[in-house]
């Protein structure tokens, strides 16, 4: 998919992102506050910010957090939800991750956080997250993950066929490669399991594709079910997806 079609689907989407539980308030967003200790004299980036929650989370505890996108529609929601909160500190720019317009030792921390699925190339964004990286600076990336093998295969077409935009999902091995590659250290790497409802994550679909959704998701083999976990809640279906949450440092 083109970055023009990818702000498109995007910039219809901007609203959702606001409110979206999985965005704006999981698991991972204190787990990197918590890792990371952030000082108050940190230049951040944020890369591919959506509507700012990460962002925001780090913009108290910081100097600066610059918030990029390649979405307008979502930057603009970003701005509307910077000034609510009154956090001067936090500055949005159209970026492409794959082509950070940065210098090199710009930043003490970048983060990425349930993006990186879009990516077309995860490689170069590591790469240039790592260049404008400060030495013994960090890199940290959540995103979701899966399996090596048919599993993560099975996944990453499910999420494909629900969302166009959709890349693939990386195992945590595959994380840690990349950062390798890339002159980082890994320091530390976890996984976060979140609980997503089947009707939220397919609101987007006509009844006919939320069908199609339902079936793949529910009648994938053992392995896929065990990954997975669909199951009944409340009249409806929740399944589970994992997070893989990796910290690198930029070596000195």
């Amino acid at each position: 998919m083109t970055i023009g079609k990818v702000r498109e689907q995007f910039g219809a989407n901007a609203e959702a992102y606001v409110t979206s539980e999985v965005h704006a308030k999981g698991a991972s967003l204190q787990r990197i506050l918590e890792l990371m200790n952030p000082d108050k004299s940190w230049q951040v980036l944020d890369v591919a910010t959506g509507t700012g929650h990460t962002a925001f989370a780090l913009a108290p505890f910081v100097a600066s957090v610059l918030a990029t996108d390649i979405t307008p529609e979502m930057l603009e929601k970003a701005g509307q939800l910077a000034t609510e909160r009154e956090l001067s500190n936090v500055m949005l720019e159209i970026a492409d991750a794959a082509d950070l317009p940065y210098s090199e030792n710009s930043f003490d921390l970048v983060t990425c956080r349930i993006a990186a699925h879009h990516f077309a190339d995860v490689g170069r964004f590591v790469s240039e997250a790592t260049r404008v990286l400060r030495q013994n600076g960090h890199l940290v990336v959540v995103d979701n993950i899966v399996p090596p093998g048919a599993v993560g295969n099975y996944v990453n077409a499910l999420e494909r066929f629900r969302d166009p935009s959709h890349v693939r999902c990386l195992s945590l091995e595959e994380w840690t490669s990349q950062f390798e590659r890339a002159g980082l250290a890994v320091e530390h790497q976890e996984t976060l399991a979140k609980q997503l409802d089947f009707d939220f994550w397919a609101q987007r679909h006509d009844h006919v594709m939320k069908a199609y959704l339902r079936a793949i998701l529910t009648e994938g083999n053992t392995a896929v079910k065990i990954f997975l976990d669909p199951h009944e809640n409340e009249g409806s279906i929740a399944f589970r997806l994992v997070e893989g949450l990796t910290v690198g440092r930029k070596m000195a």
